[in-house]
């Protein structure tokens, strides 16, 4: 089977040409760093994706709170990543940088504030 896409590691953006056989790729073509050659693999056979949302607050400023992954989930459980996410609420105060969910989904991959939610906070906006 062939695939093709565009390859986001470096700025380069190379257009990846793939040959994947019994699961395994056997063939990458198009990429101009190394990078790509590794990228075209784990996207061919368990590919990842980080998320950026927000989640409700409770106790005063803002109704929501952005947050992110720390890493990297697998593609398949995006949705159900998000359906934690869209039942969770964070008390506030918190701040950027904080671990709301140490373990998402038992994947190991953290999420994160990335903004502060305090009354100090909203007074210097």
């Amino acid at each position: 089977m062939k695939r093709e896409f565009t390859c986001i590691v470096c700025p380069n953006g190379c257009r990846l040409h793939t040959e994947v056989e019994n699961g395994a790729v056997t063939s990458v073509t198009g990429n101009r760093c190394p990078k790509g050659r590794d990228f075209a693999e784990k996207e061919c056979t368990a590919p990842t994706r980080s998320l950026c949302t927000t989640v409700k607050t409770l106790g005063g400023g803002a109704p929501v709170l952005p947050v992110r992954t720390a890493g990297e989930l697998p593609k398949e459980r995006l949705f159900e990543a998000m359906a934690v996410l869209n039942a969770y609420t964070q008390t506030v105060p918190v701040y950027c940088g904080d671990v709301l969910i140490p373990d998402l989904l038992g994947t190991g991959c953290a999420v994160i504030a990335t903004d502060d939610w305090a009354p100090e906070a909203a007074e210097l906006k």
